[in-house]
């Protein structure tokens, strides 16, 4: 990540401006460990910042295949998208090749990264999305006091 980041989305409408930013802000980090509450809106800020990235497929969570991938128009890639809340533990993480993703190169998002027992990468940034009492969003990089 190129620098610190505090985005405030205060409605959807703002939702794809905020992950723009995001997107101009990623640098060479590729592995980016959202962390929030349920319903905090992870799945739906990392399907704005693939559009962002120029996926083009319907993005869904996969709370119940552990990982998507996502093609990217153009021929730049695919976008790896993570749910770890129904991992019985971090072992699963390994069988399904985990590392494979994380050192691939391509953008990696991970949701409910406290589940994955210290396998994601030294350099993984972790992203926090808090609920502010008004409904916005607040995406950081700087965990939340």
């Amino acid at each position: 990540m190129t620098r610190d980041l505090s985005l405030r989305i205060p409605t959807p409408a703002d939702l794809l401006a905020a992950a723009r930013e995001f997107v101009a802000t990623m640098g060479n980090s590729t592995v980016f460990a959202l962390v929030a509450p349920m319903g905090a809106g992870k799945t739906t800020f990392v399907s704005a910042v693939c559009e962002a990235l120029g996926v083009e497929d319907v993005v869904t969570s996969p709370t119940f295949a552990i990982v998507n991938e996502y093609a990217r128009s153009g021929g730049c890639g695919s976008v790896f998208h993570f749910d770890l809340y129904r991992l019985k533990d971090a072992q699963e993480l390994l069988d399904i090749g985990a590392d494979d993703y994380f050192y691939s190169g391509q953008p990696c998002f991970v949701e409910w990264p406290e589940l994955a027992d210290g396998l994601l990468p030294d350099d993984t940034v972790y992203i926090y999305i808090s609920v502010e009492d008004d409904g916005t969003r607040v995406v950081s990089n700087q965990r939340p006091k």
